[in-house]
This record gives structure tokens, C-alpha cells and sequence, in this order.
């Protein structure tokens, strides 16, 4: 029996075609359609992020959606969200991000839930991503882990509807107070 082989950026690079496709484990996956649940998760982090992402909290923060980081020649996923501090990379990054991301966030999608949950979770905690957060647009639910000892620990976690009135400070953003409702969509 022959050994498949793995795929690498350079194919990701020149994968043909026009849908939005992402190096996981060696293997080229199709990324989600995206629903508008998630695209309202996004906006609503990135608008009560903007305060770090201006340079106007401390240390300030280059945070952008559906950003691809290359972790290795065979990995390679693009990010719901992923933030990095300009303490540690001062000057505007350009392309495919190859440097460690501070944080990551990815948001649930329907028949995605495993790679969010368990095999971005371990890959993560492996390259020493300091905090990984996983948002559940449906639930609600948010669940933030923080890296200790090279093993992800849960330091926050917030779900059901109940909790969606609750303004929040969750690492590695303590400086700003989260919104949960308007992070979900539920504040007019």
C-alpha cells in the first residue's frame, strides 16, 4: 500500500478554483459556507476589539478575521479570528502569517465543530498558542482557555442565553469589557 502524501502551502497556494479552502493535517479541506450568525460573532468581537486593534489599549493588537497561519509545511488553517500583539510584532504583518499567533478564536460552524474543538484545540496547544477561544453562535456559548504548563485550561466560560446580559473581561483582553450580548447579536 502507497503512502498518500501530504499536501503543503505551496499546494495550498495553487490549489485551482475559487472556493475558500484551508491546509489541515497534510490534507486541503473546503472551508464553511458562512452563516450569518457567524459573520454577526465576528463583527461583534472585531467592533468592541477596535479600542486594542487602534493601539488605544494597552500594548495594542493586530486582530483579523479568516487570517491563514502557517504552522507547518503541512499545516496551514485559516482562522475565524487570530490576534497578535504589537508588543511582540510591531510593525504591520503582510500575507500568510508564520508567526504565533497571541490568540485565536473560531467560531462553530454546522458539520465543522470537530476541527474547532478538538483538532485546532490540540494543534494549538501544541505550537504554544497562548489563549484559544471557541464561540458557539448558536448556543450561545463562549469558552476561552489560556495556556499553562503547555496544557490549555479553561479560564472563562459563558453560555446560554441568561448570560448574554453580562459584560464581561476575558484573557487576554482584560482591558476591554465584552458585551456578551452584542457579541451574539442580541443587543439592538
Amino acid at each position: 500500500m502507497e503512502a498518500q502524501r501530504l499536501h503543503t502551502v505551496d499546494d495550498l497556494m495553487a490549489w485551482p478554483g475559487d472556493e475558500p479552502v484551508e491546509l489541515i493535517d497534510g490534507a486541503i479541506v473546503q472551508r464553511p459556507m458562512t452563516r450569518f450568525e457567524h459573520g454577526l460573532v465576528q463583527t461583534g468581537l472585531l467592533g468592541q476589539a477596535f479600542p486594542l486593534v487602534r493601539g488605544q489599549g494597552p500594548g495594542g493588537w493586530w486582530i483579523v478575521p479568516e487570517i491563514s497561519v502557517r504552522y507547518s509545511d503541512s499545516h496551514c488553517p485559516s482562522h475565524d479570528l487570530a490576534g497578535w500583539r504589537k508588543e511582540r510584532l510591531p510593525q504591520r504583518p503582510a500575507g500568510v502569517m508564520s508567526v504565533l499567533p497571541d490568540w485565536v478564536c473560531e467560531i462553530l460552524s454546522p458539520g465543522h465543530e470537530r476541527k474547532d474543538t478538538l483538532t485546532h484545540f490540540l494543534r494549538l496547544q501544541r505550537a504554544g498558542v497562548p489563549f484559544y477561544w471557541i464561540i458557539d453562535p448558536k448556543e450561545p456559548a463562549l469558552i476561552a482557555h489560556a495556556l499553562d504548563a503547555g496544557r490549555y485550561r479553561t479560564v472563562f466560560t459563558a453560555e446560554g442565553p441568561d448570560e448574554t446580559s453580562l459584560t464581561v473581561r476575558v484573557p487576554p483582553f482584560e482591558e476591554i469589557a465584552l458585551d456578551l450580548g452584542l457579541l451574539f447579536g442580541d443587543s439592538q
